[in-house]
């Protein structure tokens, strides 16, 4: 059964309103210890993201009051994000979000390919934020308890016959024996596929290698 962004998430919506200032930006960061925070409107539903990245323009921007006509697009944007003074004018927008009842699979993969340590939970039938998905979050399914992921191993196995399992610190080493070498191939991709699986030892022994290929005649 797939862990869902619900069962890992923060029930703390780290959120400023688009009128925030700079320096309350600064200390929601600082109280909840990260480096982001969603920036949401009168209804709380989330209109974009500040980043620390964002802040750090205020100290770093050299040039804040002229412009020049062969700056690019983004030294343009730097520069406006540098004299910010409001979420608003410092926001990234759209937010990217995630809904409750989303895989944590998929959470995980948005906050990799986006370079993002965290995600606003929005609730999909209202638009609010319910709270907010952290990178360490989604760690958690690594350290789920043994016994709880060895009984959704064994209920994975249990569709392709019968097999010894041991689980060492996440790794699952499976034991038995296979009809055919592409059976034992399909086994160790669906374990695999188990939340908080960090690797899979096949040591089954197949009765016929069916992926040997066959040079053709001459």
């Amino acid at each position: 059964m797939a862990i869902e962004v619900k069962d890992l998430m923060g029930r703390v919506a780290i959120a400023v309103m688009q009128d925030a200032p700079f320096a309350d930006i600064v200390a929601a960061m600082k109280r909840f210890a990260v480096s982001a925070v969603t920036v949401i409107d009168a209804e709380r539903r989330p209109v974009g993201v500040v980043t620390a990245d964002d802040l750090l323009m205020k100290e770093t921007d050299p040039v804040r009051h002229s412009v020049s006509i062969y700056e690019s697009r983004r030294q343009r944007a730097e520069h406006a994000k540098a004299a910010a003074v409001t979420a608003a004018q410092l926001m990234t927008s759209p937010a990217i979000t995630v809904a409750p009842r989303d895989p944590v699979r998929s959470a995980a993969r948005l906050m990799h390919d986006k370079h993002i340590k965290q995600l606003p939970v929005v609730d999909p039938d209202t638009g609010r934020i319910v709270g907010t998905l952290h990178q360490r979050d989604v760690l958690r399914v690594f350290t789920r308890p043994v016994e709880e992921l060895a009984a959704e191993v064994r209920a994975v196995l249990s569709e392709h016959g019968t097999y010894t399992v041991e689980i060492d610190r996440g790794v699952v080493r499976i034991s038995g024996e296979a009809e055919r070498r592409s059976q034992v191939i399909a086994l160790v991709e669906r374990v695999r596929a188990v939340e908080g699986v960090i690797d899979v030892v096949a040591d089954v022994r197949c009765g016929r290698d069916d992926l040997v290929a066959v040079p053709p005649l001459l």
